[in-house]
């Protein structure tokens, strides 16, 4: 079982989001058979074994083994990771696209890069699985409480400032074997529930 599985097949994606077929691979992080999770969900068997032929069918369970019980066989099954994330790729009609309104300060510009990270990144674990190398990457995540929106201002000019002099002292465009890494920075108010001004 992969750690984390990139969906990009937008038929893949439509079966994932079903949210029964979601409850069972939510269920299938430890192997089990329709018999044993058609209680769990409320089920019937039959329909269990339905959604696990839709979830096979794009790859998102896999087989564990088969065990013969009386005149039938169960199919014992597990998930095929341990999460999945659905890549813009899979939308790539409504996905949004940074090129089109490269506004830096604009939130819809900001979904458009982060939709790209996804995307790139997820095209980047699933290249690293078949090739069995890991990926380099490296994020930063934090918070910064501003006295005002002012002092947001200041902070986006600095923080500018910096990462573009960064860039700008180690970017060599024409070095022989280099290889291009793209740079995120994003500022977006916190979501956290327990600040009364998150929204």
């Amino acid at each position: 079982m992969q750690e984390t599985a990139v969906i990009a097949d937008p038929a893949a994606a439509a079966v994932a989001l079903d949210p029964v077929r979601a409850r069972l691979l939510r269920e299938l992080a430890e192997p089990a058979s329709a018999a044993t999770l058609s209680p769990k969900v409320g089920l019937t068997r039959q329909k269990v074994n339905y959604h696990l032929r839709a979830l096979e069918a794009h790859g998102l369970v896999e087989l564990v083994e088969e065990r013969r019980k009386g005149n039938m066989t169960e199919r014992v099954m597990r998930a095929s990771a341990g999460a999945y994330v659905i890549s813009p790729e899979a939308w790539a009609l409504v996905a949004p696209d940074p090129a089109r309104a490269p506004d830096r300060l604009s939130a819809q510009w900001l979904l458009a890069v982060a939709a790209r990270l996804l995307r790139d990144v997820g095209e980047l674990i699933v290249g690293g699985t078949r090739a069995r190398k890991r990926v380099a990457t490296f994020a930063l995540d934090g918070e910064v409480r501003f006295a005002s929106a002012a002092d947001r201002a200041a902070f986006t000019r600095e923080l500018t400032d910096a990462v573009g002099g960064l860039v700008a002292r180690y970017h060599d465009q024409g070095a022989e074997g280099g290889r291009r890494h793209r740079v995120v920075v994003a500022l977006h108010p916190s979501m956290s529930p327990e600040d009364p001004d998150a929204a």
